[in-house]
């Protein structure tokens, strides 16, 4: 990456149509892990006008009553008012969910199978998972994607926990555009809010009410004196949700991680039990690159790991620190294989995986929480002493 330049990353909030998809995936995946913590789960949901369709395939011994479910998502989003057209209490659920393959289930299953390599618990498909850390936050994330992130939390937090803004509605967007020089944040160029509302509001008092009470708010004053605010641009956004656009599980994987700063490796997270790699490896990724950064290793790392279904060890790990690194991306490789397990079996173990904590992944990036397993600086100190050795 040239050394000046302006990167842009965005957020959407809760009630944006992908996101409501994801919560009620989420939500199942929960619903499943409190009864059974072995359910084997992949939950995807569409969600359009007024219905909701479950489909996926589900494995568990748990009572689920999915309608119940999806409707209690749905009120905690917020769609509880007269006008939505989408509303919790009146959507029609459609469930097309089926048991898991059992092709699939013996190849993550720990026990021998026919053709599988070893009886341990193997990966539940293939596929390669990225995780990302830089000093550039406290959150050791990239600024452009904390930036939007900070923006729909405040909208959010105004919506639900006080009376400033009745109007607000739950379906936003958020994008902020951060200048570079010399490959070091500088300012923010331009902010860009779109956030639904009551119709009876005018755009005048919603730009406002934006820039004094959410933007000057939460991002650094010193940042943003110059930049140039885009607030509603369409002039209006009162049809929104799931109303205004089709929503599904899994199309907002660059807002679930850096904001387009660090590769991803295609892999949705959210209604997915932690046997499916594309989660709980991509978090893993998370906590090593971030253990990492925090140990000083290196300003900014982006891990890689690579699987075959049914198999349990990796098929490759990859560190790039970018020429930031204190000692060679050869020695922190190595240092990260002594320290860290990246067998699924491991992961889950390590990180405490099984229980219903997925719902409180779902927005505003699945990173950062510091009540997340893989958001905890818990290795640093055992890095440090295995690059010395």
């Amino acid at each position: 990456m040239s050394q000046n330049f302006i990167f842009s990353s965005e957020s959407v909030g809760e009630g944006h149509p992908d996101k409501v998809a994801d919560y009620i995936s989420d939500s199942v995946l929960d619903a499943c892990l409190e009864q059974d913590p072995h359910s084997r789960v992949a939950c995807e949901t569409l969600v359009k006008s007024n219905c909701v369709f479950l489909a996926g395939e589900i494995t568990t011994k748990a009572k689920i009553d999915y309608e119940k479910i999806v409707r209690q998502a749905i009120s905690e989003i917020g769609y509880l008012n007269d006008d939505d057209v989408f509303h919790a209490d009146r959507v029609f659920v459609n469930n097309a969910l089926t048991r898991q393959s059992p092709d699939i289930a013996q190849g993550v299953d720990a026990r021998r199978a026919k053709g599988k390599q070893g009886a341990e618990q193997g990966a539940g498909d293939q596929g390669i998972m990225f995780g990302y850390a830089c000093d550039e936050t406290t959150e050791l994330m990239p600024a452009p994607i904390m930036f939007a992130h900070r923006l729909n939390l405040e909208l959010a937090r105004i919506r639900k926990k006080t009376k400033l803004a009745p109007w607000l509605r739950p379906d936003c967007k958020s994008q902020v555009a951060c200048e570079y020089r010399d490959n070091k944040l500088v300012a923010v160029r331009n902010v860009v809010i779109s956030t639904q509302h009551a119709a009876n509001k005018k755009h005048a008092e919603i730009y406002k009410f934006c820039v004094e009470k959410v933007i000057k708010k939460v991002l650094p004053k010193s940042l943003i004196k110059n930049a140039e605010f885009y607030i509603n641009p369409t002039g209006s956004f009162v049809v929104g949700g799931p109303q205004g656009d089709s929503g599904l599980t899994g199309r907002k994987i660059i807002v679930d991680t850096y904001g387009g700063w660090a590769r991803h490796g295609g892999g949705a997270f959210s209604g997915k039990d932690p046997s499916k790699v594309d989660r709980s490896a991509a978090y893993m990724c998370r906590w090593v690159a971030k253990n990492i950064v925090a140990a000083k290793l290196a300003k900014r790392c982006e891990l890689q790991v690579a699987y075959a279904i049914g198999r349990a060890e990796p098929t490759s790990i990859h560190v790039d620190t970018f020429g930031t690194g204190v000692v060679s991306d050869e020695k922190i490789v190595a240092a990260v294989k002594k320290v860290f397990s990246f067998k699924p079996s491991a992961i889950i173990k390590e990180l405490n995986l099984l229980r219903p904590i997925y719902r409180g992944t779902t927005n505003y990036g699945h990173f950062t929480r510091k009540n997340l397993p893989w958001e905890q600086l818990n290795k640093v100190e055992a890095l440090k002493k295995a690059v010395k050795k």
